[in-house]
């Protein structure tokens, strides 16, 4: 943002000069920063921008000459225009070499109204300039913002870059975007540059009339001076308990259209620290939220497409009974658990499970009975995996769980707790229980009889059978 008031910076070794200077110069609605002494001089331009440069001379020393040459070559302070204070005989010609000609010379004795003519003749040429400088530095700084936003393809990124922008770009602490429709009675904060973490955060639209405002009118609504301002008349009573540094003293709120539609407004805030919020930052706000939004809306739809494609593969993996995976995407993950366990040396065992007598169920419950006892199943089972154990459904009443890292003898023990699970568990109503168990078939990777995902699947298949002829409700190996 803009300074107030134009800023000085006097450099003098006379004390005497720099108090009555400053005093002068103060009066007359500058704000000036003075500068004892050469080095201190250096240290004050590094520390911030200034509109005018006042320079006590005196007879012109040669190292006082070096150091505002080499002021003067730092590109920072190229344009910054330079009033010299200079002692009568003071050879004006020295300042060619030293190029530092175009600085305008005042000598001693001088007056207070000269001197403040010359200041306002510069500062009127040096707006100029830096207005242009501004504008220039605001289209690159635009293009740097529009490259940043491009890159990104997620919409909630794309918000986190919009206001740590904005608000570095303008010099403020606080800078928000919020969701919302114009009849929302709640909007979300989904970025906000004062807390880079906070991610979809409701909050009370009636606490913010200013955003109420823009959504409904569709017209940014920008606010100087909060304090004087009848659109907070309503609201005012919630700033008893805000210390008054911590209290918003301007905003804008700058709504902001998706596919057509109002979407929500991004909020700009200053404290009684900062120079309230104008129209020139207006302006630059407006320029990066207009030139950002054809990135959001690319963003959306391909989030959308995204998920679309997301959901269908999700339905081409699963299965639509009892929701674990299915036959096509068991094949897929075990060929690469096998891949994994031969380039590093390690094990897997596939565990076949079979409800016992499936077909007593159908028959004595119907087929929705049966399934009701599949689903109930796949949720126990489900609990008892680890993350990297995958369960899927192999057809029927059979099932399928990979234990990835797992041989034989851990393979025994989590198939036996499985088994008193299943026979413990109470499936169906408390008015109509049935009884279930199950029995397994385990093959384990290597083994010189399973050596690809075909044959581990056909031993493991071969043991169930086993135990199914050994009498049910148990496992082989």
């Amino acid at each position: 943002m803009l300074p107030l008031n134009p800023r000085f910076l006097l450099a003098t070794e006379d004390n005497a000069l720099a108090r009555t200077l400053s005093w002068v110069l103060k009066e007359n609605g500058y704000d000036v920063v003075t500068a004892l002494g050469g080095p201190q001089l250096i240290e004050r331009l590094d520390q911030e921008e200034y509109d005018l440069m006042i320079l006590d001379l005196g007879s012109g020393e040669q190292t006082t000459l070096d150091r505002l040459t080499r002021v003067r070559e730092d590109a920072r302070h190229t344009d910054v225009p330079m009033l010299l204070l200079t002692d009568p005989d003071f050879d004006a010609e020295r300042l060619e070499p030293e190029s530092l000609g175009a600085a305008d010379i005042v000598q001693r004795p001088y007056r207070v109204r000269e001197l403040l003519a010359r200041i306002k003749a510069h500062l009127r040429v040096g707006r100029a300039l830096n207005k242009a400088r501004a504008e220039a530095r605001s289209r690159n700084e635009l293009v740097a913002i529009l490259r940043e936003v491009t890159a990104s393809l997620n919409p909630d990124e794309i918000y986190q870059i919009l206001v740590r922008r904005v608000a570095t770009g303008l010099r403020i602490a606080r800078c928000s975007v919020v969701l919302a429709g114009p009849d929302d009675n709640e909007g979300i904060v989904v970025a906000a540059f004062e807390n880079p973490t906070l991610r979809n955060l409701p909050v009370q639209l009636s606490k913010y009339p200013e955003i109420r405002r823009a959504l409904q009118t569709g017209e940014t609504v920008l606010v100087e001076d909060i304090e004087a301002d009848p659109l907070y008349r309503e609201v005012k009573t919630t700033w008893e308990g805000l210390v008054g540094d911590s209290r918003t003293r301007s905003v804008i709120a700058l709504p902001f259209l998706l596919k057509a539609k109002t979407a929500g407004v991004f909020f700009l805030r200053t404290t009684a620290d900062d120079p309230p919020l104008n129209r020139l930052d207006l302006g630059f706000a407006e320029q990066v939220i207009e030139a950002a939004v054809t990135a959001l809306e690319k963003a959306y739809d391909l989030e959308k497409a995204t998920d679309g494609a997301a959901e269908l593969r999700e339905l081409a993996d699963t299965d639509p009974l009892t929701g674990c995976g299915n036959r096509r995407l068991l094949e897929e993950r075990l060929t690469e658990e096998l891949d994994r366990a031969k380039r590093y040396d390690q094990v897997v065992t596939a565990v076949v499970l079979d409800v016992d007598d499936f077909k007593r169920i159908n028959d004595s419950r119907g087929h929705q009975g049966g399934d009701r006892v599949l689903v109930d199943l796949v949720t126990l089972l489900r609990r008892e995996l680890r993350t990297m154990d995958f369960l899927a459904r192999f057809g029927g009443e059979e099932f399928v769980i990979l234990l990835p890292e797992t041989g034989s003898t851990g393979a025994r023990i989590f198939t036996d707790r499985i088994l008193r699970r299943v026979a413990n568990h109470k499936f169906g109503t408390p008015a109509a229980p049935i009884s279930v168990t199950v029995s397994a078939g385990l093959a384990t990777f290597p083994d010189e009889r399973a050596t690809d995902a075909a044959s581990l699947l056909k031993l493991a298949d071969e043991n169930l059978y086993k135990a199914k002829q050994a009498g049910r409700n148990r496992y082989r190996d």
